[in-house]
């Protein structure tokens, strides 16, 4: 496990939870009326604010996507704002009656109950989540205004809201527990006064927890470790990694003698920060505790948490009423779905969880994915059932899929559709089963998945279409029109997008999925099944440079590595201006793929166009669709 994946859950996204230590840590200004005007002044690379007159350290702002990020602690430090961890990464500030929602990596935030595009997403920066200033200052009620070089924001102070932001929960609250577990991933220990729980996001293997007093923040990791690792093995592991992470191991130890063996360090981070790390393997399964103390200055001072981390036992036993435990799962599932949607289902234990998008996936490759969407015009689930044969036509070349066998299932009540079909990217082959289910004018498919090196056979998709409930009234009282589903848009429909900063408009195919698509930034990205395409703009970089640059890297890796092949590199005119087309083939993990790269030169700025299109997907369907995209590119005043 990476040392970079913990402190604030880097591995799967889990870790806002962590914030709540850093956030809480902070000061706030109090508001002795509603006319009190709260402000703060900062600037983009400093790492001192005024807040309300005084002096304050922060996290040095910096700019993105020509936008001003700034640590979210800011708001709690000056507007005495508050601070939520909701699961699926989101967290929600708030100031009174104002609430703004973020999502980590996520460019759609929820400001005052509307839905709003961010420049840049929220992101994490050396554990700190950092957010962009003027979206979260004005959803707030802040206004901003620029002084010299800096930024000055005034608020007026908020009364409390009540019950909108409430606080993550406590174990106190839970009469006669003095011990904290997880029943389905075998382990307990004691907890003391004050613990808070943070949110899980889904991912019951990840805890997070913290003091209520802001003393330390600890997370505890449950992975599958199927090779045993003795105590020395651990301490090695653990040693490693924080020499690839470039942390200071102040003290190292292993444990060979005690019941489970287990070895233990303690590291400074970058930042400063002093954290025991500890590792056991047991149950086939490697756990990892993660503790740390803002306020500790040095290792000894974590010796006072001894007796806390020594309770930590590598199992749990049912029977004992005292210990909380933290795991959903009942026999071997865990319940899931989304109430927006009407839908509820049984997954399996172990799987990761998005209620939101209602996708579910296991380490094995296997997934799950439910999505809805209106019936067209004259819709049959027949005609339905022949578009996905043809996007499958579409979409893979004829030795890389089998065509499907279509039969009639009855699923949660209603008479549907099966479809179950083969295909293969290169690296093995995947059972895919789609279920197609319309009723009430809305389409519900269910996409099962599961690669056949799994072995798992259709017993598992049984059991997940078994399990899945749908009350489909819910849809039509909560949504009106949705989207039309990526599988019926036509191939050749695009649509026309512009920049006036980089002076370019280019078609886009509809059925292509934006990864970023703010045309207004430097950077520009789509998928589709197989492939993608990219525009990325650099200003600082000259158009000689970045074609030497990628000579070099293409010339050095076609000599270094066989599954690289350099095809072409040639002077090609592209927009009507000199480019050099750089064209490759490689195989990654199996799968291999042709990549083609243009550089080329306007107004001062250079502009590299990337595309890649796996073999098992180059159809002449999609193969047109880049080229005609490419074709459409062009500048314009």
């Amino acid at each position: 496990m990476k040392h970079t994946q913990r402190k604030i859950m880097r591995k799967l996204g889990v870790g806002v939870a962590a914030l709540s230590l850093v956030l809480s840590a902070l000061p706030a200004a109090a508001a002795d009326s509603d006319k009190t005007i709260l402000e703060l002044r900062l600037q983009s690379g400093s790492n001192t604010a005024i807040v309300n007159g005084q002096k304050s350290s922060i996290t040095k702002p910096y700019s993105k996507s020509g936008v001003l990020m700034v640590p979210a602690g800011v708001f709690k430090k000056a507007f005495n704002t508050k601070i939520r961890l909701a699961e699926d990464n989101v967290v929600k500030i708030s100031s009174g009656s104002r609430i703004v929602s973020l999502t980590l990596g996520s460019r759609i935030a929820w400001v005052r109950g509307h839905k709003v595009a961010l420049p840049a997403p929220p992101e994490m920066s050396a554990g700190i989540l950092m957010v962009p200033l003027r979206q979260v200052a004005e959803g707030l009620g802040g206004k901003l205004e620029k002084n010299g070089a800096g930024i000055v924001i005034r608020m007026e102070a908020q009364e409390d809201a009540g019950t909108e932001v409430e606080e993550t929960p406590n174990i106190d609250n839970d009469e006669g527990k003095t011990q904290i577990g997880n029943s389905y991933y075998e382990w307990s220990m004691n907890y003391p006064t004050g613990l808070v729980i943070g949110q899980g996001g889904g991912d019951e293997s990840i805890s997070t927890f913290m003091d209520e007093n802001n003393a330390y923040y600890m997370e505890v990791h449950v992975a599958s470790q199927p090779v045993p690792l003795n105590a020395d093995d651990l301490l090695q592991q653990l040693v490693q990694t924080a020499k690839e992470t470039g942390e200071m191991v102040i003290d190292r130890k292993s444990f060979p003698k005690v019941k489970v063996p287990y070895a233990r360090v303690v590291t400074k981070d970058a930042d400063g920060v002093l954290w025991e790390i500890r590792q056991y393997y047991d149950n086939g399964r490697l756990y990892v505790i993660y503790f740390s103390d803002n306020k500790a200055t040095n290792y000894k001072d974590l010796s006072q948490y001894a007796g806390l981390l020594n309770s930590f036992k590598t199992s749990f036993n049912a029977q004992d009423k005292s210990i909380k435990d933290l795991s959903t799962v009942v026999g071997g599932t865990r319940e899931a779905g989304n109430s927006d949607y009407g839908v509820s289902l049984s997954i399996p234990a172990g799987w990761k969880m998005d209620d939101q998008r209602m996708q579910y996936e296991s380490n094995d490759g296997s997934s799950f994915h439910l999505k809805v969407t209106s019936v067209p015009a004259d819709g049959t689930l027949e005609s339905w059932s022949r578009q996905l044969q043809k996007w499958l036509s579409d979409s893979f070349v004829s030795t890389a899929y089998e065509a499907p066998k279509t039969y009639p299932m009855k699923v949660a009540g209603v008479q549907g559709l099966v479809q179950e079909y083969r295909y293969n990217f290169g690296d093995g082959w995947v059972k895919e089963y789609n279920v197609l289910i319309q009723q009430s004018g809305y389409r519900y498919l269910a996409e099962y998945a599961v690669p056949e090196k799994a072995n798992k056979g259709s017993d598992q998709f049984n059991a997940l279409i078994s399990s899945l409930q749908i009350d489909f009234q819910t849809v039509a009282s909560n949504f009106g029109q949705l989207e039309e589903d990526d599988y019926l848009t036509e191939k050749t429909k695009t649509v026309k997008k512009a920049s006036k900063a980089y002076e370019y408009t280019v078609n886009i195919p509809r059925y292509w999925t934006a990864v970023s698509d703010q045309f207004e930034m430097a950077d520009v990205e789509y998928k589709f099944t197989g492939g993608r395409f990219s525009i990325k703009i650099d200003n600082g970089q000259s158009f000689e440079f970045t074609v030497s640059q990628l000579k070099d890297f293409y010339d050095k890796q076609g000599k270094s590595y066989k599954n690289l092949k350099v095809e072409e590199v040639k002077d090609v005119t592209f927009a009507g201006v000199p480019a050099v087309s750089f064209t490759f083939h490689r195989v990654e993990e199996g799968i291999s793929y042709t990549g083609h790269q243009i550089v080329l030169e306007h107004n001062g700025k250079t502009y590299t166009v990337t595309t890649t299109l796996n073999d098992a997907n180059n159809t002449a369907v999609q193969s047109n669709a880049l080229d005609s995209t490419l074709n459409s590119f062009m500048f314009v005043k």
